[in-house]
This record gives C-alpha cells, sequence and structure tokens, in this order.
C-alpha cells in the first residue's frame, strides 16, 4: 500500500506541476498571439484528448506522466499557411519568444508562492523551538547556547517554529558566516547568541546538521516504548511487537526512547542483547541494527518508531497562522528563500563543497509524495512547492532542450543580432539531452544506494 501511495501521489504531483508549467507558456503565447496546436500533460500515446468549443487547441492527457509539452504554431517544425505566418512562434519578437519560454518557469515559481500563501494562510502546525542539551567543545556551546534557550530568531528572521529554525540554520551553514541568535532563557531574559559557521561545510541533513551545530531540540521525557514498526527491518524480525517496552540493553538500563536512539544509532550490524517488557512479562531479544552510511558516518537503524502517550507534546505544540495580506508576504519570502538555498546548493554540488548523492531521482520523489500525503494536506502541499521551486529552477538552466537553453540562444541572438544557427541548435540539443540522461543515471544510482543502505 505504501509503494501505491507513493506511485498515486508522485503522478498526481507531476500531473499538478506540469499542469502548472505548460499552463504558463500556453497563456503567454495566446497573450502574443501564438497559435498554439497541442497542450499535454504527458508524453507518449494520447489517452484522452479533446478541444473545447471555438478553440483551435487540442488539449491531451498522454500515458507517460513524466512531463508534458505546448506545440505552438512554428515554421520550423512544419509548413505554415500564409495567411496565419503571423502567429507562428518564430515569427513573433524576441520579446516575446522570450516571454513565452520563461513563462514555464515563472509560473512554477507564482504556484510556490500560492502554495505557500495557502498554508500560510490555513496555519502550520509545529513545534516551539526550545533548546535541548548542549554539546561541549561545539559551535552552540562556543556561542553561548544553554538548555532551554527559546529560539526567537536568527539572523533577523522570525523562527516561531524547530521547521523554520532549521531552515534558517541550513541556509546560514552554507553561506559560512557568523549569525546572531536572539533567544529567551529561562527566566524570559532576551539575549543574543552566536553562531559561527564558519569552517563548517555544508549538511543537508537534520540530525547532522543539529549534531554539527552542537544541539538538539528540547524533549519531554518519553518512555522507551515501541510504537510502529516497519515490516521486514531489524526490529520485526527480531521479534519486537508494537508496546514492547525495552527495559536493559546489554546488562545497562534504558530509561528513556532518546537513550535508546542513542544506542541502536552507535550499534550497526553488532548484536544488542535486549530484555523487553510485554504485558507485564519480561523476554530476551537479540536486535541486530541495519547499517545505514551517512556522510557524517555510518548508524544503526532497526524500523522502530516511539509510542508517543497522548497530550505530551502539547505545551511543545505551536500553530502559526496569518492574515491574507501577511500571509503573501511570507510565502513571497518563503518562495525566495528556498529558491536561493536551492540554487546556492546546486552551485556547491558543482564546485564539490556539497556530494552529489544529495541528488534525488523519481523514486525518493515518489516516496516524499507519499509520506507527506499521508502526513496530510498540508504538508503535501508544501512538497509541491518545494518541487515546484525545483522544477522552475531545472528549467531555466542553460541546459538545451531545457527552457533556459532556449534563453540563451535568444541571449546570444540578443548580442550577435541574428538567430542562432540550426546546426548549433542541433548539436547543442545532442549534448543537453547526453547531460540529462547522465543526470538521471545519477539520480537513480543516488535513490537506489539510499533503498539498499536503509
Amino acid at each position: 500500500m505504501q509503494v501505491i501511495s507513493a506511485i498515486f501521489f508522485f503522478i498526481v504531483a507531476i500531473g499538478v506541476l506540469v499542469t502548472v508549467h505548460e499552463f504558463g507558456h500556453f497563456w503567454v503565447a495566446r497573450r502574443f498571439g501564438v497559435k498554439v496546436l497541442r497542450f499535454s500533460v504527458g508524453f507518449g500515446k494520447p489517452i484522452w484528448r479533446g478541444c473545447r468549443k471555438n478553440d483551435e487547441t487540442e488539449y491531451v492527457i498522454a500515458a507517460i506522466p513524466l512531463g508534458g509539452y505546448v506545440q505552438m504554431l512554428d515554421e520550423r517544425e512544419g509548413p505554415v499557411d500564409e495567411h496565419e505566418l503571423d502567429r507562428a512562434f518564430n515569427r513573433k519578437s524576441l520579446f516575446a519568444r522570450i516571454s513565452v519560454v520563461a513563462a514555464g518557469p515563472i509560473f512554477n515559481f507564482l504556484f510556490a508562492i500560492f502554495a505557500y500563501w495557502v498554508i500560510f494562510l490555513v496555519g502550520i502546525d509545529g513545534l516551539r523551538p526550545i533548546v535541548g542539551d548542549v554539546e561541549p567543545q561545539t559551535i552552540a556551546a562556543a556561542g553561548g547556547f544553554q538548555s532551554g534557550d527559546y529560539i526567537v530568531s536568527i539572523d533577523g528572521e522570525n523562527t516561531p517554529t524547530w521547521n523554520s529554525v532549521m531552515l534558517q540554520l541550513l541556509d546560514n551553514s552554507m553561506t559560512q558566516k557568523n549569525v546572531a541568535v536572539e533567544v529567551r532563557n529561562n527566566v524570559d531574559a532576551e539575549q543574543t547568541r552566536q553562531l559561527d559557521f564558519s569552517g563548517m561545510k555544508g549538511v543537508l541533513q537534520r540530525d547532522e546538521l543539529l549534531g554539527a551545530i552542537g544541539f538538539q531540540p528540547f524533549r519531554p521525557l518519553i518512555e522507551p516504548v515501541i510504537g510502529q514498526l516497519v515490516s521486514g527491518a531489524a526490529a520485526a524480525n527480531a521479534g519486537i511487537e508494537k508496546y514492547d517496552r525495552i527495559v536493559t540493553v546489554d546488562g545497562q538500563a534504558v530509561e528513556s526512547w532518546q537513550r535508546w536512539v542513542e544506542i541502536v544509532r552507535a550499534s550497526p550490524d553488532k548484536d544488542l542483547d535486549v530484555l523487553i517488557e510485554r504485558e507485564g512479562v519480561s523476554k530476551k531479544l537479540v536486535i541486530r541494527p541495519h547499517r545505514v552510511v551517512l556522510e557524517s558516518g555510518d548508524i544503526g537503524r532497526i524500523g522502530a518508531s516511539v509510542h508517543m502517550p497522548e497530550n505530551i507534546l502539547d505545551e511543545l505544540n505551536v500553530t502559526v497562522s496569518y492574515g491574507p495580506l501577511q500571509a503573501l508576504l511570507e510565502a513571497t519570502n518563503k518562495t525566495w528563500k528556498m529558491t536561493g538555498m536551492t540554487i546556492s546548493m546546486l552551485v556547491r554540488m558543482v564546485t564539490g563543497e556539497i556530494s552529489a548523492s544529495n541528488i534525488s531521482g523519481p523514486i525518493s520523489i515518489a516516496q516524499y509524495a507519499g509520506y507527506s500525503a499521508g502526513i496530510g494536506i498540508t504538508a503535501f502541499i508544501s512538497y509541491l512547492a518545494i518541487i515546484s521551486i525545483s522544477l522552475g529552477i531545472l528549467n531555466l538552466l542553460p541546459i538545451p532542450v531545457l527552457d533556459g537553453g532556449h534563453l540563451m540562444y535568444y541571449l546570444v541572438e540578443m548580442i550577435k543580432g541574428s538567430p542562432v544557427s540550426e546546426q548549433t541548435q542541433a548539436l547543442g540539443q545532442r549534448i543537453g539531452i547526453a547531460f540529462l540522461l547522465g543526470l538521471m543515471v545519477l539520480a537513480f544510482y543516488n535513490d537506489l544506494t539510499r533503498i539498499f543502505s536503509q
């Protein structure tokens, strides 16, 4: 069911975002008087097609839902009747052609703003950003952080939830600068802490980033009781069941879920002698955590979540919402920051500062789609916004066959005063296809590596 859910919501997500992207091309082309022959969502054999009354465009839903296209009247693709030459795309001004091509990515960014606007209008649930344990001899300790600090803002940006804190920390860790963090301490006094990211490489994983900084979110004491289990993972294979309580590991008492997680993460491919309590009866089991390879080092994982007592997080929960205008401002700012962060990550991948293993392919994207949809509609809309931003940026890269490649040709045309030759464009198209195929292979490789390392 998880696989079916992931595939379904992946198709929904791609369908929505491709439609938005292609509608941008379609809508602007119509505004400039270009005749649109076909608007297709998907590639390959059409499974549905139709035309609206008094509309010359054929609308198509095709069998392969991994893209789409808008086919416009163009002399380079076939003969055009003389009376329709003024409606051919290639006959339009340079400004008109640039506008039509750029409209697809721009609509992806506008969709992201709309999605975030809906989220901020409805409200975002999150956890209050209260600092838990601070590790000695870390960036956080050097900056004066203390357990119980309530993070109010980072670098002047308000941080009402841990998710907003993580976004700011990730952004600033890549800029590698000294950042001011406003906090309220245990007696509600406003103070400024410092985080010096100079010399720290960008880290993309939440646990790795917080570990590198030296603090974790505050968590109430949670008893080591098993919740959900992943079928086929180490815990289920060892005979662990839901609601089992972890009593000891290798003879050492386990008093909290946090301590249990620390032990598991520190024990990849190591047998653990575990004493559990099940319905008042003690039982001994041997669990061997699977090894998971991360850039910061290998960790153990058993495929089990904690059983959370009801209302334990009520005091830490917070809902952030805004009025329509403020929500629009916040949504625009969020889209801008996510765009800048994504571009920064791409640049750092090219320069080698961030591993190319962070590139995700269709498998990972589908998994995230199913996971976010399982959390709720707000999480799925947020997922759509992030993917829409990524799609917009990807299409603006100066790679032939992408929108950015066409814009690059138009820039050359603007400079030299004449279009790029068809031979040059054909060569560029072959190079672009080869590059995208290589990128796709790398993305699939990363996806499969993540799957088999779990």
